[in-house]
């Protein structure tokens, strides 16, 4: 099955990965499957309970992405209270242990089976829904369990583009963690599944690559022996195990190889509390303490990117890449903030807008409330001899009178400007933005270029240059044009 990050199809399927989006900021992802081993105490099969319903499984197959999916009535109290089936009395034999274990959850609900039993229909309730999408590499950093801190969206963007990602080329990871950045540099490098095309169906055999073409893969790197497996379980279900490669792995001591081979690595991202520890095996030559082979791509430059909390990491970090022949460095913090820029409206005349304040912007408009609601006559009672209680001011106008030089008063009424030019323009931040406060520094280490490399590119590109034989003159240009010009006027004189 290809991996719904990659293709996802139009409808959702059995044994898929998908997202249950629930509101703006809560989305929880989910397998989809018909039974659950761990819920085998509910009628409708698998189900997924929210603050939203509930929703069996059965509801969310075959739908269309993006669809939005009524809740159901589900019995929640009777769940564990069915004691679980007892299919055979003595003994399994391992062939039907392994028929059991081949049972896959997208087995018709037709078929009878004592062991799961077909799911009851769903009872669409009175209210509840959700929207079923597809996962992405940004939705799925958003709802996945974190198990470290994780390099959200606008920082691992930004990664993969100084890193010089695309399709084809091979990426290592240092510090696997929960898997965010994974599953975006997977994105960023997929060009092709590696299987072979018999065990490939249809989907897969149009992606299929050819011999020649390079296959782009993650090479990711876990110190922890339980996240590392956690994260292999994720890369099976999410259909990425051809294009990640887990390891558990102490990258301080033991480097980047596989297997005793080099990986050809064109990018490196870094995500360690030492990373200098680790820069000793990313050379293109052997050092003291690091790997015979250089894990690096011979023939194209390597870009490289640290992910460092501390300033002081930063700084140490820059010190061994100067030592170890990296240049083009540079650190570089990301801050990223979303502006919000609108109109902000004070005044009467503002009810019924959204986001307007409707208070007195003025004491004019402040008296004019005043005269308008006053029933009981209290406040011509309570008036002051100045105020001119004839002629009131308008409401419904916005008037602003300036006193000039000469005692005259100009008046500049809004009566007829645009209700979306009305206003102060305003702007502020956007209040909670999930990144991660850090430090990147990017590197780049060049190619080696010897003078065979340098013989070889000349005999394939010859250059296009053509050398005169001629020796050249020995008066300068200038002189030269003095000469040309007294010629001419002598030459002029002379017909004269």
């Amino acid at each position: 099955m290809p991996s719904p990050f990659f293709t996802p199809g139009t409808r959702s399927q059995a044994d898929q990965v998908a997202l249950l989006h629930l509101r703006r900021d809560q989305t929880i992802p989910t397998v989809l499957q018909i039974h659950d081993d761990k819920n085998l105490g509910y009628d409708e099969g698998k189900v997924t309970n929210t603050r939203f319903g509930s929703f069996p499984h059965s509801t969310l197959l075959g739908q269309p992405w993006g669809s939005q999916i009524a809740a159901s009535k589900v019995d929640t109290g009777s769940r564990g209270r069915r004691p679980p089936t007892q299919t055979q009395t003595s003994t399994p034999t391992e062939t039907q242990t392994q028929t059991q274990l081949k049972r896959k959850a997208e087995d018709s609900p037709t078929v009878t089976d004592d062991a799961r039993p077909t799911p009851k229909a769903a009872v669409a309730a009175a209210s509840g829904y959700l929207h079923l999408l597809y996962p992405t590499p940004e939705s799925w950093t958003a709802s996945l369990p974190h198990r470290t801190q994780v390099v959200y969206t606008p920082d691992y963007s930004y990664i993969l583009h100084r890193l010089r990602a695309r399709p084809g080329c091979t990426i290592l990871e240092a510090g696997a963690g929960s898997g965010s950045f994974t599953h975006a540099a997977a994105r960023a490098v997929f060009n092709g599944y590696p299987s072979s095309e018999e065990s490939l169906d249809e989907d897969q055999q149009q992606q299929q690559p050819s011999k020649k073409r390079r296959l782009g893969k993650v090479c990711s790197f876990e110190f922890h022996a339980q996240r590392v497996e956690r994260v292999r379980d994720e890369l099976v279900q999410h259909g990425l195990q051809g294009v990640v490669h887990a390891t558990h792995r102490d990258v301080y001591g033991d480097g980047f190889l596989l297997d005793g081979a080099s990986p050809h690595a064109n990018a490196i991202f870094l995500d360690l509390p030492a990373p200098w520890l680790a820069l000793k095996h990313l050379t293109r030559r052997p050092v003291e303490g690091g790997n015979p082979v250089s894990p690096l791509d011979p023939s194209t430059p390597v870009y490289i990117c640290t992910f460092s909390p501390c300033l002081e990491q930063a700084q140490k970090t820059i010190s061994t890449l100067r030592q170890l022949g990296w240049v083009a460095i540079e650190m570089v913090e990301v801050q990223h903030r979303r502006l919000e820029i609108r109109r902000e409206r004070y005044g009467l005349d503002a009810r019924g807008v959204r986001g307007a304040v409707v208070f007195p912007k003025s004491v004019d408009e402040a008296i004019g409330k005043l005269r308008a609601s006053d029933r009981g006559g209290r406040f011509r009672n309570h008036k002051d001899d100045s105020i001119d209680t004839e002629t009131p001011p308008a409401v419904n106008t916005t008037t602003i009178t300036a006193n000039t030089t000469t005692t005259t008063t100009t008046t500049i009424t809004t009566q007829n400007t645009p209700v979306y030019n009305l206003g102060r323009v305003v702007h502020r931040t956007e209040a909670d933005l999930k990144t991660h406060t850090s430090y990147l520094v990017f590197a780049v280490l060049p190619r080696e270029w010897s003078e065979a490399d340098e013989a070889k590119c000349r005999a394939k590109w010859p250059s296009s240059c053509v050398v005169d034989s001629k020796p050249f003159p020995a008066k300068s240009k200038k002189q030269l044009k003095r000469e040309e010009k007294a010629k001419r006027d002598e030459e002029r004189r002379k017909n004269e």
